[in-house]
């Protein structure tokens, strides 16, 4: 679920927003129940373990049997969705949610899911996570048909797409809808009958499948099954459609799909470490690719620091293979809301000390090895080395425990352009003198490949969406060969409509 009202780049899955904030971001999470008592209390609960995935926005839309009931904020969903009188603003036994992560330009109300349409069967709520790579294409062609935007999303797009097919059936129209649309997406959504999920052809974003007391649940991560007690059952599969109702869930395969390429980053950074991602613990995923980061690129140290919260499983894994001490050599601080934009350089500098403080005890005098998830653009991990450095550090050792990040994402991560990408522009060493550090390391391809308990990395198909290190991509990127085609380096403005 992408914005790109303001984008610099029309094409980017988003434009690279504060320049001091080096943080990679998933754009959203979608969650559904359906025939359960207070639904909407469920899918709040269900957003809650889900707001890793997006904290900018969220939104709720349930059923009651003839009404549809919406709410969408922005902000959190612990904001948001509170109060003794959730299920009486939003009643019914079926409801979705969406909690969303925008990008610049598009942090609008307007844009918040669930999106809600009239049609001529009735209502239809959708909620959509990911990022559909020919939407301005399909957008342009809307447009000149006649249709009228209220939003700068490509949900809207999915919403219009359903509405103009011709089919008689709702689930005929989903059907007919989604084999115009391209990219990486897992979508959820209400009538006033049945809850529907899909997943992409290739399973890019993930969607899992629950049980709550025979009531099912749909969700993008298995964290969200257990916050709301719910079982697990399966994970959509890849290219599959799930139609659920009053009889039961029924599963279609309404195309051909080719072998599936789920998205690696999931494991590497944004699914929460107690999830099951298609089949793998997460947890123990990221503790295999600490381990197999030892023993690629190992240094003589005295401990092994997290960069918290994320770096905490690879360097469990890590100090367990190297047989070194794993130290909190960094603190997080949880209780500090989003990094203001600071006005001066001075004061910005001080902004990574918000949300970490080194903890000297463990520091100095030492020779550390600091273990990251990932290094983006390297402005974060530039801080952090300077303030290990300065709580007495003898040596500072860099880790990344995923591949050098050499190439952007269109399929739903919010990640800068090539030339902002500190891989794509610098070699091992210069990125080392860039970040200060004594020695710079990277987890392989092939040891992630390892990590993830599969066979080596087919060049031909490979098994993993991995593009953002390799170039791989798995789609078509239709928009962005149409403008190669046009030379067209244009700003989209996709609307006039400036929101305060």
């Amino acid at each position: 679920m992408t914005s790109i009202g303001q984008s610099t780049d029309r094409f980017s899955s988003a434009p690279w927003r504060d320049p001091e904030d080096d943080t990679l971001r998933l754009e959203c999470g979608v969650f559904g129940v359906f025939g359960a008592r207070d639904a909407a209390a469920i899918a709040a609960l269900g957003l809650h373990a889900l707001q890793h995935r997006g904290q900018e926005a969220c939104g709720i839309a349930a059923f009651d049997g003839s009404r549809f009931h919406t709410e969408r904020h922005m902000g959190h969903v612990g904001d948001a969705f509170t109060g003794a009188d959730l299920v009486q603003r939003l009643p019914g036994n079926m409801a979705i949610g969406h909690t969303r992560y925008s990008t610049a330009g598009g942090s609008f109300i307007r844009n918040v899911q669930p999106m809600f349409a009239d049609l001529e069967t009735g209502g239809l709520a959708l909620a959509h996570n990911g990022n559909l790579t020919n939407f301005l294409t399909l957008r342009e062609r809307l447009v000149q048909e006649g249709a009228i935007f209220q939003s700068t999303s490509d949900s809207e797009v999915i919403l219009h797409l359903i509405a103009r097919s011709r089919k008689a059936k709702i689930v005929d129209r989903f059907i007919d809808a989604i084999g115009q649309i391209e990219g990486g997406y897992a979508l959820v959504a209400i009538t006033n009958k049945k809850m529907i999920g899909v997943r992409d052809p290739l399973g890019i974003r993930p969607l899992v499948l629950g049980d709550l007391d025979g009531k099912p649940v749909l969700a993008s991560e298995t964290c969200a099954l257990d916050m709301i007690g719910a079982r697990f059952v399966r994970d959509v599969e890849h290219g599959e459609m799930v139609v659920i109702s009053d009889t039961g869930v029924k599963s279609l395969r309404p195309f051909a799909a080719p072998a599936a390429r789920p998205c690696v980053f999931e494991y590497v950074y944004f699914a929460r470490p107690d999830s099951v991602v298609n089949g793998r613990s997460v947890y123990e995923v990221r503790k295999r690719m600490g381990r197999r980061l030892a023993i690629e690129t190992g240094v003589e140290a005295d401990v092994v620091v997290p960069v918290p919260d994320s770096g905490v499983p690879a360097a469990i894994g890590y100090a367990a293979e190297s047989g070194l001490p794993f130290d909190l050599g960094i603190i997080r601080n949880h209780y500090v809301g989003r990094t203001f934009i600071q006005p001066t350089q001075g004061v910005r500098e001080l902004g990574v000390r918000m949300k970490h403080s080194p903890n000297r005890a463990v520091l100095e005098g030492k020779r550390v090895i600091l273990i990251d998830d990932s290094i983006v653009r390297g402005t974060t991990s530039l801080k952090i080395v300077r303030m290990v450095r300065e709580a007495g550090a003898k040596e500072v050792h860099l880790r990344s425990a995923s591949p050098p990040i050499k190439w952007p994402d269109f399929y739903g991560i919010d990640m800068p352009e090539r030339e902002q990408l500190l891989a794509a522009t610098k070699s091992l060493e210069e990125m080392a003198k860039f970040l200060e550090v004594d020695s710079l390391g990277f987890l392989s391809v092939e040891g992630l490949y390892e990590a993830l308990d599969c066979a080596p990395r087919d060049p031909v198909a490979p098994q993993f969406t991995d593009h953002y290190f390799t170039g791989d991509y798995p789609t078509r990127l239709t928009d962005r060969e149409i403008a190669e085609g046009r030379n067209d380096q244009a700003e989209k403005q996709l609307s006039l409509l400036v929101s305060a």
